[in-house]
């Protein structure tokens, strides 16, 4: 249970809060490259840690991001021209390139040179795994990007897919570390329905009370949650928490398995998933997992995006409609009656509300990891407000380095030391 000041402190992300100042250390994924599909396309609004900005891809392909507000009379640059290396605010024709500078203000005499004191608000920007990263911080020289190994996979191994969440970034960055709720939220209640012997739900039926094991690691926190297997042998789900906001999720063979997920505040209510895995091997997940891929890792139908703030990639399935609910299903066959684990992940934590305030819970002993990532952002965020600390994995990208996934131990095994190299990214 946290106090109303660390409740907060750990949820609201808006410039100038310790948060959000611990956040714009690092780079961060805006948007998807293919959201800017060819050069000079049309602008796009984006809201990233409670700022209004513009993207777009200018006539080199280079990709900028912009202060909502044109420096001149602050009309909004999602108007304006983007031409011949530039967005043109179409008030009164004053143009930006990719890093700020004004490069044309045709409404001042040819011999002025004000424009060269003119500097707007730009973020720099790379692309890379089919998204486009930015920079939000006070350095004037960015740190590295982190060394995620599924967001450096090749196009034709990448699986790539976004969704916007109507809640705080901490509540789904919470669900997804809080693995007890698998066996209820998730569930399979058919009753001809068999799991399929040596699976994780074959696992998980035989034995629905897993315990679970912490850890501190140097670029977050893992956690490995164990439950009787074969004779003499634990079935381990080992997923991982990495600053500030990355997640990798146990589904499929600890060791081959690719994912990390981002869960990036557009504001302090609305939150953007991001999902980055190898593609996925629907003969191997099935027989891990007991269920087909796309089950495990799809988020279902989404609506068009349109251009405003908050238009980008939102569930078709959503608190509208109850995220289609469909009572007969959950008598029958579902737990919860709603198609598709994104989609019940989804609509959980969007239940609490737009900010949950911790101030309500009660915690149990499966709560473990929720509290240990808790901490860690909270003491984070303070280290950087008192001291001036930055976390080790800002410079260090190659903290990044492991995996997830499930495995087979001996019960006498150390879990840490038995799946040290099988956690290990980019294996030879």
């Amino acid at each position: 249970m946290l106090t109303q000041e660390d409740n907060e402190l750990l949820t609201r992300i808006g410039p100038g809060t310790p948060m959000g100042q611990l956040m714009r250390e690092y780079w961060i994924p805006a948007l998807m490259s293919s959201e800017l599909p060819e050069l000079d396309c049309a602008p796009v609004r984006i809201r990233l840690l409670g700022e209004d900005l513009i993207a777009f891809r200018d006539s080199e392909g280079r990709v900028g991001l912009l202060g909502n507000h044109c420096s001149h009379r602050g009309a909004s640059l999602f108007f304006g021209r983007n031409e011949e290396g530039g967005l043109r605010c179409v008030y009164h024709g004053w143009k930006f390139d990719v890093e700020g500078r004004c490069v044309d203000m045709p409404n001042e005499p040819a011999e002025s040179t004000f424009k060269e004191k003119v500097r707007h608000t730009a973020y720099p920007c790379r692309e890379r795994g089919g998204a486009v990263w930015t920079y939000m911080g006070p350095r004037s020289v960015p740190p590295p990007l982190p060394g995620l190994e599924a967001t450096m996979l090749p196009d034709d191994r990448r699986l790539l897919w976004l969704a916007m969440r109507e809640c705080n970034w901490a509540q789904g960055l919470e669900g997804e570390v809080d693995t007890s709720h698998f066996g209820f939220l998730h569930a399979i209640t058919d009753p001809g329905h068999t799991p399929i012997p040596g699976s994780f739900e074959d696992y998980m039926v035989r034995d629905p009370s897993p315990r679970y094991a912490v850890t501190e690691t140097p670029y977050g926190a893992m956690y490995g949650a164990y439950r009787q297997a074969e004779e003499q042998s634990y079935y381990w789900r080992i997923a991982q928490f990495l600053m500030p906001f990355w997640t990798m999720v146990p589904t499929g063979f600890l060791g081959d398995q690719t994912v990390v997920r981002a869960w990036v505040p557009l504001d302090d209510e609305h939150t953007m998933f991001w999902h980055f895995s190898a593609v996925p091997s629907p003969t191997a997940d099935v027989e891990k997992e007991g269920r087909p891929a796309e089950f495990l890792v799809g988020r279902g139908p989404v609506l068009p995006n349109t251009s405003d703030w908050l238009g980008r990639w939102r569930l078709a399935n959503n608190k509208e409609n109850d995220y289609n609910l469909d009572r007969e299903l959950q008598r029958t066959t579902s737990y919860t009656g709603i198609r598709g684990i994104h989609v019940q992940d989804q609509a959980i934590t969007e239940s609490l509300g737009p900010i949950y305030s911790r101030a309500q819970e009660r915690l149990g002993t499966s709560d473990t990891m929720i509290i240990r990532v808790r901490l860690g952002l909270l003491n984070a965020a303070k280290a950087l407000r008192d001291r001036g600390a930055v976390p080790a994995t800002v410079d260090q990208p190659e903290l990044y380095n492991t995996r997830s996934g499930g495995v087979v131990l001996s019960r006498d095994a150390d879990w840490i030391a038995a799946t040290e190299k099988l956690r290990s990214a980019r294996r030879g």
